[in-house]
């Protein structure tokens, strides 16, 4: 999954607009990625690149213990919700942007094949869904297009940066899904799937400084 971990970023950012905004979120929702291959560079966490090994991609994450195991992935959320809950001094904002970071595993475990485990070693997990593209592309595009209608629907502000957004998401996963495979899995891949997490990230702390939020009686507040 890659743009539908941004969903949850749309919702937490359009459910609590006193909370961070939403360029936050963004780097919440890929956090443990930005972990992973930051890790992967320099030979912590691994990675391969097999042919077929799922219908969708050919990626085999068979050593990811510190980012893409539960309890790597729930150190990760508590450290990022205390960081958020100390600089917005709103125990709320720090809980929504934990969520956000811990619903990763979650939505990996949907696509996945087995590779992820409770904590870093045994029995791992995966429902596999990128095995069956004719689920998982509606899935992804579903829950991506809902919590961007969701986060457009509470909040105000310019169109065109949202719409620009989405549709920079949107270009990215047809080129994530339907491009070349990567050759191999080396330092240049790994700068190229941080690069792909930075851009929509990017346009999201613009689409951030330009939406308010509808409050009762009709005034409009900034997200913080």
């Amino acid at each position: 999954m890659f743009i539908g971990h941004f969903a949850p970023a749309f919702i937490a950012a359009a459910a609590f607009s006193r909370g961070p905004k939403l360029g936050t979120y963004f780097i919440a929702a890929q956090l443990v990625d930005w972990a992973f291959f930051t890790l992967a560079i320099v030979g912590v966490e691994k990675m391969r690149i097999v042919p077929g090994i799922t219908a969708m991609n050919p990626l085999d994450l068979y050593f990811m213990p510190y980012t893409h195991s539960l309890a790597g992935t729930a150190a990760w959320a508590l450290g990022f919700g205390i960081v958020i809950a100390l600089w917005h001094r709103d125990s709320l904002a720090g809980l929504l942007g934990a969520l956000v970071v811990a619903s990763h595993w979650l939505l990996d475990w949907l696509t996945h094949r087995p590779d992820l485990t409770f904590a870093g070693a045994g029995e791992a997990y995966g429902l596999g869904l990128w095995n069956f593209p004719e689920i998982a592309i509606p899935l992804e595009l579903g829950i991506t297009l809902f919590a961007f209608a969701f986060y457009m629907r509470r909040s105000r502000g310019p169109a065109a940066q949202p719409v620009l957004l989405l549709a920079v998401l949107l270009v990215m996963q047809a080129v994530n899904w339907f491009g070349p495979e990567p050759g191999a899995a080396n330092v240049f891949f790994y700068l190229q799937a941080l690069v792909a997490f930075a851009i929509p990230t990017a346009l999201a702390v613009w689409v951030g400084r330009n939406r308010y939020f509808t409050q009762r009686g009709g005034l409009a507040a900034a997200s913080l």
